[in-house]
């Protein structure tokens, strides 16, 4: 299987069951900025507990890892905390699951979603404001560099998508915006 088809891999089954969904993490911060590697795909899909088994049958399990159903559902439960892996057993690549719960931004996200043309077919990648906030928090939980150098790229190549006003409402939402201020201040943009 080519490099350039992976993501279809995990893509094309959701999208055709008319599940919604959108592309986070390294994915959309490539989208947005520059190129790097990532092994993984960060997919957010609206899933509810009755519809667990049908997203797991979209994956053919000899094809696939895919976790025991009462753990897809327990994670489920969780809502926005939950998440679970499915791995492709060919390539090795991996996608990980998370879920919308309550979580304004990801509610936002997901009625927000854009799409882009990769490889003849349509991808649903997340709105750019949401993937600065996320890669923000997740840098000041694992004191992490590499998300900030994700924004810091984002900005450079896609400032000019940026909604400056739903950033700074959600920047603020989830008390981030003096780490984006100390970090992508206006002197450093």
């Amino acid at each position: 299987m080519q490099q350039s088809n992976l993501f279809s891999i995990f893509t094309d089954p959701i999208s055709k069951s008319g599940l919604k969904y959108f592309i986070g993490g390294s994915v959309a911060s490539i989208v947005y900025g520059e190129p790097r590697l990532t092994h993984d795909i960060d997919l957010i899909i609206y899933l509810t507990n009755e519809k667990v088994e049908l997203f797991l049958e979209l994956f053919a399990d000899n094809e696939f890892y895919l976790p025991p159903i009462e753990v897809a559902r327990n994670e489920i439960r969780l809502g926005e905390k939950g998440h679970f892996n499915i791995i492709h057993h060919e390539t090795g690549f991996k996608a990980d699951i998370y879920f919308v719960g309550n979580d304004a931004l990801q509610n936002w996200a997901l009625e927000n979603i854009n799409e882009i043309e990769f490889m003849n077919t349509k991808l649903p990648i997340a709105p750019i404001e949401y993937i600065i906030v996320k890669k923000l928090i997740y840098s000041r939980e694992g004191n992490s560099h590499k998300h900030l150098d994700d924004i810091k790229s984002m900005l450079r190549e896609s400032s000019d998508l940026i909604e400056k006003t739903i950033l700074q409402k959600f920047l603020n939402q989830y008390n981030v915006s003096e780490l984006y201020e100390q970090n992508f201040g206006h002197s450093k943009n």
